[in-house]
């Protein structure tokens, strides 16, 4: 199975712009569809961005989309999330994850997910 490891997180101001990494080991990533998911205390996990296995077709949902670009790189097992114009709406840990299914906005549906990295946009 694979194992994930994010990276990329901290603390940026309103407007600013971050980048987050997920390292993958264990399996090539390019036998899964991947994405990114939040959490915010209190709240339930999120989901942020989705990718398929070739990185040709990509999901978000209307609070990021515009601004949050996912993507990957299936030859250095590496998976991305551009962050642009941050707001503190976006403070959270940002988990990134595998899944078999196509493409999948869901959390349910997938079955390796990362350890987070802790993102958070001051005003």
């Amino acid at each position: 199975q694979v194992q994930l490891v994010e990276s990329g997180g901290g603390l940026v101001q309103a407007g600013a712009s971050l980048r987050l990494s997920c390292a993958a080991s264990g399996r090539t990533i390019s036998d899964y569809a991947m994405g990114w998911f939040r959490q915010a205390p209190g709240n339930e996990r999120e989901f942020v961005a989705a990718v398929n296995y070739s990185g040709k077709s990509t999901y978000y949902p209307h609070y990021v989309k515009g601004r949050f670009t996912i993507s990957r790189d299936n030859a250095k097992n590496m998976m991305y999330l551009e962050m642009n114009r941050l707001n503190p709406d976006d403070t959270a840990v940002y988990y990134c994850a595998a899944t078999t299914r196509p493409l999948s906005g869901s959390y349910s549906h997938y079955a390796y997910w990362g350890q987070g990295t802790q993102v958070t946009v001051s005003s």
